[in-house]
C-alpha cells in the first residue's frame, strides 16, 4: 500500500472510501512504470481494476495549476466512455482536477461549452474527439498522456486510423502512451512498434482469482432447444444473468423468441441506438429485468455489479474468451455461477476447456424452476 501513501492526498481519501483492501496485480505493476512516464501494454481480465491502474498514476501526475487538456482516455463504446468519467468524478472529488466526456450523437455546440472550461482529463470515443480536433475546439499539443482503453478492440478497422490520428496530434517526444486491454490480439506488437518507441509489456493471468467463488456447470441441449432451454432459465427467480451470444443476427432470433414468451429480457448490441442500449443497461442494473442478452463486443469493458449468473448461449470460441465472460460474475468477493448450453459437439471442447483451465464443470439440468445437478444419464 506504500504506492497509495505517497499519493496526493484526495487520492488517499478516495481510497480509504472505496474500502479496497489492496492493489491488484495490474494495479500494483502498472503504477510506478506509469509515474516513470514509461509507455505501457497491460493485458488483465475484465474486472482486474485496470481503470485505476492507468487513472491514479494519470491523477498524481495533473498539473491543476495548469488549465488544459493534459491526458485523453480513448474508449470503443458510449457506455464505456461514461462509465470511466464516472470513476474519473469519483476519484478527483475534493482536487481542483476537472474532467469531461465526449460521445457521439451528443450535440456538439454542448460539447464546445464543456471544453471551454478546460478540462485536464477527456474521456470520449474516437469519432467526436477526432471532430472537436478538426474544429480546433480540443488542442492536443499540451496533451501528455494518452490512454487507449479496450486496445485490441481499437485497433480493429472500425477505430484504428480515427486512433491513430488523434495519436499523431500530440508531440511524439512528450507523450506517453498506456494500453490496455483484457485480451491482447496478434496485431498488438504490430501496432504498438509503430506508435511507441519502447514499452513495457504487463500480462496478468488472474484465472484463479476470477474463478475463487465461481462454480462452472454446463447443460446438455440439442441446438435446436437452446432458446427453450433459455426461456426455462428465465423463469427461475433470483438470477441476475448475463448471455452471451456469438452473433448480431442469432441475438436478435433469441429476442425475437423469448420476447414472444414475455420473458424478462433486454438486449444490449452495438448495433442499437443509443437510447435503446442506455435503458437496457439501466432497466437491467436496476433489476427491472433479469437476463441481459449480449456480444462480447458490446459488453466490452463494462462494470455491471450483481451478476449472479454468466450463460454462454454460444459456445466460447477459446479459453481466453470464456475466462472474459465468466469474470462478469462472482465479483468482489460475491459468488456466481457460469452456465455452458453445450451440445454433443461442444462437449468435447468442453472437456479440453476444463483441463486447460483447471476448473471442474458440473453437469446440470433445469427441473422444477432450479437449476439441478444431474443424476441421470444421457
Amino acid at each position: 500500500m506504500e504506492i497509495i501513501q505517497n499519493m496526493k492526498p484526495f487520492i488517499q481519501q478516495a481510497w480509504k472510501e472505496s474500502e479496497f483492501q489492496k492493489l491488484t496485480d495490474i494495479q500494483e505493476r502498472s503504477i510506478p512504470l506509469i509515474l516513470e512516464r514509461k509507455d505501457l501494454i497491460g493485458e488483465s481480465p475484465t474486472g482486474t481494476g485496470k481503470t485505476l491502474a492507468y487513472l491514479l498514476p494519470i491523477l498524481q501526475s495533473i498539473d491543476e495549476s495548469k488549465k488544459n487538456a493534459q491526458a485523453v482516455i480513448l474508449a470503443p463504446s458510449r457506455e464505456l466512455v461514461m462509465q470511466i468519467h464516472q470513476e474519473i468524478q469519483k476519484w478527483t472529488k475534493g482536487s481542483g482536477i476537472q474532467s469531461a466526456a465526449f460521445i457521439g450523437g451528443a450535440n456538439v455546440k454542448k460539447q464546445i461549452e464543456k471544453l471551454k472550461k478546460k478540462p485536464h482529463i477527456i474521456v470520449g470515443s474516437t469519432g467526436r474527439l477526432l471532430e472537436l480536433i478538426k474544429l480546433k475546439k480540443l488542442k492536443m499539443h499540451e496533451v501528455k498522456t494518452i490512454v487507449v482503453d479496450e486496445f485490441d478492440l481499437m485497433i480493429g478497422n472500425e477505430h484504428i486510423k480515427e486512433v491513430e490520428t488523434i495519436i499523431s496530434t500530440t508531440l511524439r517526444d512528450e507523450r506517453q502512451l498506456l494500453f490496455f486491454s483484457a485480451t491482447l490480439s496478434e496485431k498488438t506488437e504490430e501496432v504498438s512498434k509503430q506508435w511507441m518507441k519502447e514499452y513495457d509489456l504487463i500480462q496478468v493471468n488472474e484465472t484463479v482469482q476470477t474463478f475463487e467463488n465461481v462454480e462452472h456447470t454446463y447443460i446438455y441441449c440439442e441446438q435446436r432447444e437452446k432458446v427453450e432451454t433459455l426461456r426455462r432459465l428465465t423463469n427461475i427467480e433470483g438470477m441476475k444473468a448475463l448471455v452471451f451470444i456469438n452473433s448480431l443476427k442469432k441475438l436478435e432470433e433469441v429476442e425475437e423468441k423469448l420476447k414472444y414468451h414475455d420473458a424478462s429480457v433486454e438486449v444490449l448490441a452495438g448495433e442499437s441506438k443509443k437510447m435503446e442500449r442506455k435503458h437496457a443497461l439501466e432497466k437491467f442494473r436496476a433489476g427491472k429485468v433479469s437476463f441481459l442478452l449480449t456480444t462480447d463486443v458490446a459488453a466490452r469493458g463494462l462494470d455491471i455489479k450483481g451478476v449472479t449468473h454468466v450463460i454462454h448461449f454460444d459456445f466460447p470460441t477459446d479459453s481466453k474468451q470464456y475466462v472474459h465472460r465468466s469474470g462478469r460474475t462472482g465479483r468482489m468477493g460475491a459468488s456466481g455461477i457460469v452456465v455452458s448450453l453445450t451440445t454433443k459437439r461442444e462437449e468435447s471442447f468442453l472437456k479440453k476447456m476444463s483441463e486447460e483451465l483447471g476448473v471442474t464443470i458440473h453437469e446440470r439440468i433445469v427441473h422444477g424452476g432450479q437449476i439441478k445437478a444431474a443424476t441421470v444419464g444421457k
